[in-house]
């Protein structure tokens, strides 16, 4: 897609997160306190990214996962940018920024914390049938 065609799908805030790579405001997320059982999808293609089961309380002001749902949902990239060394996290399927992770959970399984920004995620809860 072009930008333009981004620019009529995606909402301003969800634009300037997914494709201009900036970052919402600290605790404003719908998505921060979340606790439903789901998944999370990227907003812009509708791609699976994380599981509700991965998600933990970090306190830095975005939703927090342990792991990706599956090993082709995201894609990692070098970001220097700011003056800082991190690591971006990337929807695979459509090249929206999601946020960053880091290696700062030794209390998770992973010890990995992705910073995802809620604007950038949909959540589909589970239903038990």
């Amino acid at each position: 897609m072009t930008n333009k065609d981004w620019k009529k799908k995606l909402t301003a805030e969800q634009y300037h997160v997914l494709r201009d790579k900036g970052t919402e405001s600290p605790y404003s997320g719908e998505h921060l306190y979340r606790e439903e059982d789901g998944i999370y999808t990227c907003s812009a293609c509708k791609a699976v990214l994380f599981k509700s089961d991965t998600k933990f309380q970090a306190h830095c002001g975005w939703p927090a996962f342990y792991d990706i749902a599956s090993s082709d949902a995201v894609e990692l990239r070098n970001d220097s940018a700011h003056g800082l060394e991190r690591t971006e996290v990337v929807c695979r399927n459509c090249g929206g920024h999601l946020g960053h992770v880091f290696n700062d959970a030794p209390d998770q399984p992973t010890g990995q914390r992705y910073c995802i920004n809620s604007v950038s995620l949909d959540f589909k809860p589970k239903y038990n049938k």
